[in-house]
């Protein structure tokens, strides 16, 4: 019996087609065989025209081959490498095109052995998934797994994650986790390990150098600084947002800088922050209780009051609203009336969700006193959410609604706890 990933040949009643067969694809009908030709291209087969299908070779697993297990070396500090998936731990089994998350941490030095030079690495399974799928109480799993390393008294810890929601991990963690004594890298990549153009093995190498040379402290994300692998920068994990589909230098820092850049090629590192937390005794401090019923929600041109409506019931609602911090509730002719029910909506939800006001543009700071329907929303609650990143103001929301009392969030969501909020922006700071 054939099975998915095995060459065939595949006998229809019109012709003969040579592949590998394919798993079929959610958005394909049912009794839909695909094949991966020789050519590149899949092509879908109507099973009711298939006379037979022969078996040509059987797929082979893609195998990896392991680094000899290196002896610990008393010199070199302790890194340890917890790994949750994404990209940077995926490998592409180029037979069919598919992306796999199958192998385990130890892979990661077994692929990258210029690593067992920096330091000595121990690696854990902390989760393994695609960045899609994460959800707020992996948060939690992933901070009780940094609170047993540093217990354990390593110099350094490596959080591997998928890039698409690599924002929100890091700025959750950053709440969750007071008095950091040591580093916490957030590593990702853009294209899986195995392949000559991943930045993989450059933003892990560069994140070590970065953990055994400095002394800093805390959480921060390490990513290629540019599309070449000249350099990667350590970013802040509140700061920090993926703006590029498929870019290597993805992550860019918004209303603020780089902490510091490390050098590929030569190993320097330049620190563009002067402030930053350093290394200490610090006992580390989790909270990392967090609110399940929160949400975030884009303004855009003609929504309606349901849209609002459907959000009764959650704790926490964050707007990324247009401009300044605008949402739809001016009726300046007679085709926005239904922006009074908008705003009745809004007004009806501020009776029991903390709603806070991001905006759009990413860059700049919400200012909701400039236009008459910002300073009506901030009558009736809505809380201004400085300059803070969307997602950002999304988890400290979720991660205050649940360590703190309703009046208590309202005060601390404006307030800087993590460097999240900047109170002065500079100019030059805009698409560097």
């Amino acid at each position: 019996m054939v099975k998915q990933g095995d060459r065939v040949r595949i006998i229809t009643q019109d012709e003969q087609l040579e592949g590998i067969l394919l798993p079929r694809p959610e958005i394909l009908e049912k009794g839909i065989k695909v094949l991966k030709l020789d050519n590149g291209y899949n092509i879908g087969i109507d099973e009711k025209k298939i006379k037979k299908i022969e078996l040509i070779e059987e797929g082979k697993k893609l195998e990896i081959s392991h680094a000899k297990k290196v002896k610990k070396n008393p010199k070199l500090k302790n890194i340890t490498i917890l790994h949750t998936g994404g990209t940077i731990a995926s490998k592409v089994d180029y037979r069919t095109g598919a992306v796999y998350t199958a192998f385990t941490p130890e892979d990661l030095v077994g692929m990258f052995p210029e690593l067992t030079k920096i330091a000595n690495f121990d690696s854990y399974l902390v989760a393994s998934m695609f960045s899609e799928n994460m959800r707020f109480k992996l948060y939690s799993l992933m901070a009780r797994a940094i609170e047993k390393e540093i217990k354990k008294g390593v110099d350094g810890i490596i959080l591997t994650h998928g890039t698409d929601t690599m924002g929100y991990s890091a700025a959750a963690l950053s709440f969750m986790l007071d008095d950091l004594p040591i580093p916490v890298i957030i590593v990702g990549s853009q294209r899986s390990s195995d392949r000559g153009s991943s930045d993989a093995g450059v933003n892990l190498i560069c994140a070590a150098e970065f953990i055994t040379k400095t002394d800093f402290a805390g959480i921060a994300i390490c990513m290629h600084e540019k599309p070449d692998d000249k350099t990667c920068a350590i970013m802040p994990p509140c700061k920090t947002r993926k703006m590029h589909t498929t870019r290597r230098d993805t992550f860019k820092v918004v209303n603020d800088t780089i902490i510091a850049r490390v050098d590929y090629n030569t190993k320097k590192i330049e620190f563009v922050k002067k402030d930053y937390a350093k290394r200490s005794k610090n006992r580390v401090i989790i909270k990392d209780k967090i609110e399940d019923k929160v949400a975030l929600l884009k303004i855009h041109p003609n929504m309606h009051p349901d849209q609002f409506i459907a959000l009764k019931g959650y704790k926490g609602i964050v707007f990324e609203g247009t401009g300044l911090g605008h949402a739809p509730v001016g009726v300046p002719n007679e085709y926005c009336k239904i922006n009074k029910e908008n705003f009745k909506a809004i007004v009806e939800l501020s009776k029991n969700s903390v709603i806070v006001m991001t905006s759009q543009t990413l860059f700049g700071r919400v200012n909701m006193n400039i236009y008459s329907a910002g300073r009506d929303l901030l009558e009736k609650g809505v809380i201004s959410g400085e300059d803070m990143l969307p997602e950002t103001a999304f988890i400290k929301l979720a991660w205050l609604l649940g360590n703190y009392k309703k009046e208590e969030v309202k005060k601390l969501i404006g307030e800087n706890l993590k460097g999240e909020i900047n109170p002065r922006i500079e100019l030059d700071g805009f698409l560097e």
